[in-house]
């Protein structure tokens, strides 16, 4: 396939296929991934195209999905585990978290667990609580987890064919409101590391840093502070754990300045570790304090209040605002 212009979810879509005929280990798991082909389609075709065998519809139970993928690793197949939506993931937290992150270390590394776990998050979609979360600092605080989330049908299409192929349990997080958004996939290019952060658009004046679904929203206030005359240089993170410092880094002592940017909220989020190691490494470089914008500490509203709770371009460009006010 050359490259051509696809939403998130297909280049997921062909990404997974390329992963099942690339390799007979490769199996797919999770609740409604079989013959309905997934609740958001990820899985579309599949299992019609590999069989029962190797895409599964497995019971509403994400502590047993999780627990079979775990064996079925230790047998050595490369599982790929669905969690239908963010909040549904908790039943399995057990697993995740006492299992699949530390069975490597227990057995001083003889043992490998090369699993995914699928989870679409965020909000932007109109639905309710458990639908519509962004659970991942809970993930990325897991030594023995690493955790990524694409942006764009790009790195949605080439993370996860990484992720696969990774010794390593992955927790792959997906941005549900920008499965449909169009990106050019090219399935011969030569990806980069799957944990390195990259360089959106340059800039000179300020770092603004986010990953997965608001990297849209990033790019979006930079070329809005552009038209006033402010330069703005966006980094996509891609990876949650391990972080990209040295690229953070790199960006600030450019700028002086930084901005994260995520939809969980701000309290004990992915962006107060960014912000406490660049302050670290960069406090003098810094030319105002590292600031942050995310949801706010409180359960995720109904769907009509959205809006409200997640972080918009107002919101950026307001902090935006702030930082170069110093």
């Amino acid at each position: 396939m050359a490259a051509q212009q696809l939403p998130l979810a297909k280049a997921l879509n062909e990404s997974l296929r390329q992963a099942l005929e690339t390799d007979p280990k490769v199996l797919i798991m999770g609740e409604d991934v079989g013959k309905l082909g997934g609740v958001f389609r990820i899985t579309d075709g599949l299992q019609k195209d590999f069989g029962e065998d190797r895409v599964i519809d497995t019971p509403l139970a994400e502590s047993g999905i999780i627990g079979t993928a775990i064996g079925l690793a230790l047998r050595g197949y490369r599982p790929v585990a669905e969690i239908q939506f963010d909040g549904f993931v908790f039943p399995a937290y057990d697993q995740i978290v006492t299992q699949l992150a530390k069975m490597h270390a227990r057995s001083l590394g003889k043992v490998k667990l090369p699993v995914v776990v699928r989870i679409p998050y965020g909000g932007g979609i109109g639905a309710v609580e458990h639908h519509s979360e962004s659970p991942e600092a809970l993930f990325a605080h897991v030594a023995g987890l690493k955790v990524v989330s694409p942006s764009n049908a790009s790195d949605a299409y080439w993370m996860l064919q990484q992720a696969i192929q990774s010794d390593d349990p992955v927790i792959f997080f997906e941005p549900k409101r920008r499965y449909w958004d169009k990106g050019e996939v090219d399935t011969e290019a030569i990806p980069g590391p799957l944990h390195s952060a990259r360089v959106v658009r340059t800039g000179s004046d300020l770092t603004l840093a986010a990953y997965g679904p608001m990297v849209k929203v990033c790019t979006q206030a930079a070329a809005t502070a552009a038209e006033e005359g402010r330069f703005i240089e966006v980094l996509d993170l891609r990876s949650l754990s391990p972080i990209d410092f040295d690229a953070v880094q790199a960006s600030v002592e450019k700028t002086g300045r930084l901005v994260l940017v995520h939809e969980a909220p701000v309290f004990y989020g992915s962006g107060a570790e960014i912000a406490a190691r660049i302050t670290e490494r960069c406090f003098y470089h810094l030319e105002a304090p590292v600031l942050r914008v995310g949801g706010f500490h409180a359960p995720y509203p109904p769907a009509r209040l959205e809006e409200e709770y997640l972080p918009g371009l107002d919101r950026v460009l307001d902090a935006v605002d702030r930082s170069l006010g110093y």
